[in-house]
């Protein structure tokens, strides 16, 4: 699916309705309500706090780090910041929930209505309202695989910030979920108030599917739990949908659950009937105080937000008159961002914007996703790229070699300029040296060159193909047509 594409169904047409909550680990080095450490990775039970372990008498002290953090993403997102929130207790039992309790928002949020603006391969982009952005700690974490009978309990996650980030059900195909997904991590990553990291689980979603006639009221919603990457949010929203579909058509209804998606095999199952808020028994948390701050609190957070993905975007294509797709690719990391305007910049003079954009893509890009390196691990630096695509510019080297010496720069992490003067590649500029290989080619292929003047074009590329060969592809190639041209009497 596509855009608002439709569910082709044996009885009509289905539209698909998506919303998404998004649970974002911030970006700190201690928890909520409690100075236990954040390290992903640590030895299970390594990052426990008496108050993240519920023990008698202990008290939350809210950490005011990861309530910045909250008031920038809402900014980033083009959200309204509620300078008064509450903290609420959602009252549910979970075996690594030591409370017994949640501390989370509900009614009151720190953040409120905002809009994120995704971009689809049609070129038309596309608004996603948000609902709210409210912060709360996250729970522990039950292991089932470490014995054949019991579960385990890591607490280590328990008490960690999370922002929860609530979306209109405005999305209306797995390819539009798909494209906000992307396009929140990019905002989180720009911002550094969560790293985005789907595999280790600072970032999941909770996929709401419903499916409807076109243009009728909302359908019965399932919640399709805790997905941890993209590509699964795709096919859990394909699987979902089809699956309401076909009950449907048989004559059956919805039950509105709680499901998981199971990605081996192809397909999401009951998890449990899916609560409603009153089931949580929310009430304010009496042992917090009502967050508040003024506007000017809000106004310096603000004055320190980064360029953001849209900005970065629009200043790429009326700056360096990049296309809105070229764009676009460049701008989806902070780091690929900074890397090609470090590439255009240079030393010196600098590289035309386009032909860095189209070397950063299609190579650099190209050679990072076969080797499984980020951009932060490339062997050639910005510096480094921008000096070979200089060497193209002037003229030193033809395109076709520069894609060989960027593979042994790639290799060693050797400065062009270097590799270009110790094997010789320095291109043939010399229009004596080129018309000489150019008659030595001619003299040696007289069919071909009758076939030229004839009125064969296509020979000619026959003819620079030879040409270059001869001279190890050293030849400048506009001097060789033009020379060609001249000699056949093109």
């Amino acid at each position: 699916m596509t855009g608002a594409a439709l569910i082709k169904g044996h009885t009509g047409d289905w539209e698909v309705v998506i919303g998404l909550e998004v649970h974002a680990h911030v970006v700190s080095e201690s928890k909520l309500f409690s100075a236990a450490a954040t390290t992903f990775g640590a030895a299970p039970n390594s990052q426990v706090s008496l108050v993240d372990a519920a023990m008698p008498g202990m008290l939350p002290v809210i950490n005011m780090h990861c309530v910045r953090q909250a008031v920038r993403t809402g900014l980033g997102l083009n959200a309204k910041i509620n300078l008064h929130s509450v903290f609420d207790r959602k009252n549910y039992f979970y075996p690594d929930l030591p409370q017994g309790y949640q501390i989370s928002q509900f009614k009151q949020p720190v953040v409120g209505e905002g809009v994120v603006v995704i971009d689809m391969p049609s070129g038309e982009p596309r608004e996603i309202g948000i609902e709210r952005l409210h912060l709360e700690q996250d729970a522990g974490k039950s292991l089932h695989d470490q014995h054949s009978t019991k579960s385990y309990i890591d607490l280590n996650r328990a008490g960690v910030a999370l922002m929860e980030i609530v979306s209109k059900p405005d999305m209306r195909s797995a390819d539009e979920a798909a494209a906000y997904l992307t396009k929140m991590r990019s905002i989180l990553r720009y911002l550094g108030t969560c790293d985005g990291n789907m595999q280790e689980g600072s970032m999941r979603a909770d996929v709401n599917v419903s499916v409807r006639r076109p243009g009728t009221a909302l359908g019965t919603r399932c919640e399709i739990k805790n997905v941890n990457s993209i590509r699964f949010v795709r096919q859990a929203i394909e699987v979902e949908s089809w699956r309401q579909v076909e009950i449907l058509e048989d004559g059956g209804s919805i039950d509105q659950e709680t499901r998981l998606f199971d990605p081996d095999k192809g397909e999401t199952r009951a998890m449990r009937s899916k609560e409603e808020s009153h089931d949580y028994r929310y009430f304010p948390d009496p042992d917090l105080l009502p967050l508040e701050f003024d506007q000017s609190f809000v106004d310096d957070l603000r004055a320190g937000l980064p360029e953001l993905p849209d900005a970065k975007k629009a200043r790429f294509v009326s700056e360096y008159a990049l296309s809105e797709y070229d764009a676009g690719v460049l701008v989806v990391e902070r780091e690929t961002a900074a890397y090609y305007e470090a590439v255009v910049d240079g030393e010196g003079a600098g590289c035309d914007p386009k032909l860095a954009a189209n070397w950063v893509i299609s190579e650099l890009f190209g050679r990072l996703n076969r080797e499984g390196k980020t951009i932060a691990e490339s062997p050639v630096s910005a510096t480094q790229l921008s000096g070979l695509i200089k060497l193209v510019e002037d003229d030193t080297i033809s395109g076709r070699i520069a894609k060989d010496v960027f593979a042994q720069m790639f290799e060693t992490g050797t400065d062009a300029a270097a590799i270009v003067a110790a094997k010789g590649l320095k291109q043939i500029t010399d229009s004596g040296a080129i018309e000489a290989a150019v008659e030595k080619v001619i003299q040696a292929s007289p069919e071909q060159a009758v076939q030229f003047r004839e009125g064969n074009q296509k020979v000619a590329g026959w003819f620079v193909g030879q040409v270059m060969k001869a001279t190890q592809g050293k030849a400048n190639p506009k001097l060789v047509n033009e020379i060609l041209k001249k000699k056949l009497g093109g």
